[in-house]
C-alpha cells in the first residue's frame, strides 16, 4: 500500500522512509506541508499518510483541515506524528481530522500497529464503496443488456433538455423498436430472443459518442438520448445504426438470426417538445410510423 510521510527534518524522514519500505509500503516523501497537501491532491494520492504536526509551509493540522473539507469519494487515514503532549494539542489535532496520532520519540511496533488499523479502515471503505457501486449500478441498469433502464434514460433525458435550454442549443431522441421480435422470441425461443437484446445493444452502445446515452425502454424498444444534435445529425445517425443493426445476422446459440430495427426521430425546440415525455412521445409516434411503412426505416416527427 502507498504510503505518504511528510516530515521536514532530513534524519528522522530517512529512518521513518525505511522502516516503512521494510515493512512493505510503498513510501511518497514530502519534505514540508504545501508539498504533501499537492501529493494529497493528485491524482492516485497515497491512501494513508503520516504528517509531522510542525512543518514549513503548512502544519499537519491545517492539512488534515483541508484534506477533510475537500474530500472527495475516496478517504485518507491521516496519522499525526507530534511532539505535543498536552490533552488539548491532541484534542486540536484529532477535531482537525485526523485519525491517530504518535508522540515522538515513537517505538517501532507502536507505529507498525497503528498503521494496521489506518489499514483495515482503508480496506473497509474500498469494500464498502465497490459495494456502493454495484448497488448504484443495479438500480440505474438494465440487468440483461447493460444499458441504462427505464427510469435512469428518462432521468438523464430531463437534465438533457434542461440544460440544452439554458444553453439554446437542441437536443434529439430516438425511439428504437426491434422487428418483429415476438416472432423471434416464438421461433427460436426466449433464450435466443435475450442474446438478440444484448447484442442489439452491444452494437448500439458502440455507435454512440462519448457523451450519449442509451436506455432501454421496455420490452424490445430502446430510447437514445443525443445532446446539442440537430434533426439532421439525429436522423443520419439513426440510418447508421439501422445499416449496422440489419448488416449481419446476430450470432446466437440457436443459429444465426436476421435482426432489423424501426427507428422514430424527434428534435426538442419545436412547439410542445419542451419537456421529456413530449419529445419521447413524438419520436414514438415516428417510430410507429416507421412500423406502418414497412419497418426497417427510420421516420422524422412530424
Amino acid at each position: 500500500m502507498k504510503i505518504l510521510i511528510a516530515e521536514d527534518e532530513p534524519a528522522f524522514r530517512r529512518l521513518l522512509e525505511e522502516i516503512l519500505v521494510k515493512w512493505g509500503y510503498e513510501v511518497v516523501v514530502a519534505r514540508d506541508g504545501n508539498e504533501a497537501y499537492q501529493v494529497l491532491l493528485s491524482e492516485d494520492a497515497p491512501k494513508l499518510a503520516i504528517l509531522d504536526w510542525k512543518m514549513p509551509g503548512m502544519e499537519g493540522v491545517e492539512i488534515c483541515r483541508k484534506i477533510r473539507r475537500d474530500a472527495g469519494e475516496f478517504y485518507t487515514y491521516i496519522i499525526l506524528l507530534t511532539s505535543q503532549q498536552r490533552d488539548e494539542d491532541l484534542v486540536i489535532g484529532m477535531e482537525a481530522g485526523a485519525d491517530d496520532y504518535i508522540i515522538k520519540p515513537f517505538k517501532h511496533n507502536e507505529l507498525k500497529v497503528r498503521l494496521r488499523a489506518g489499514r483495515r479502515i482503508i480496506e473497509l471503505q474500498d469494500e464498502l464503496l465497490a459495494a456502493h457501486k454495484i448497488l448504484y449500478a443495479k438500480a440505474t441498469h438494465d440487468s440483461l443488456t447493460g444499458l441504462l433502464n427505464h427510469e435512469e434514460i428518462l432521468s438523464i433525458l430531463d437534465k438533457e433538455l434542461a440544460r440544452s435550454g439554458r444553453d439554446g442549443v437542441c437536443a434529439s431522441v430516438i425511439m428504437v423498436d426491434i422487428d418483429h421480435f415476438k416472432m423471434v422470441n416464438d421461433t427460436y425461443g426466449h433464450l435466443a430472443g435475450d442474446a438478440v437484446l444484448r447484442i442489439t445493444a452491444e452494437k448500439m452502445y458502440s455507435m454512440e459518442r462519448s457523451y450519449d446515452s442509451i436506455g432501454r425502454y421496455g420490452g424490445e424498444e430502446f430510447l437514445i438520448v443525443l445532446p446539442e444534435c440537430c434533426l439532421e445529425c439525429a436522423v443520419a445517425f439513426a440510418e447508421r445504426l439501422r445499416s449496422c443493426i440489419s448488416q449481419d445476422s446476430m450470432d446466437t446459440s440457436e443459429g444465426l438470426i436476421p435482426v432489423t430495427i424501426s427507428l422514430g426521430v424527434a428534435v426538442s425546440g419545436k412547439e410542445g417538445r419542451q419537456d421529456g415525455h413530449s419529445l419521447v412521445k413524438a419520436a414514438d409516434a415516428a417510430l410507429y410510423k416507421a412500423k406502418e411503412n414497412g419497418r426497417n426505416r427510420v421516420e422524422v416527427a412530424a
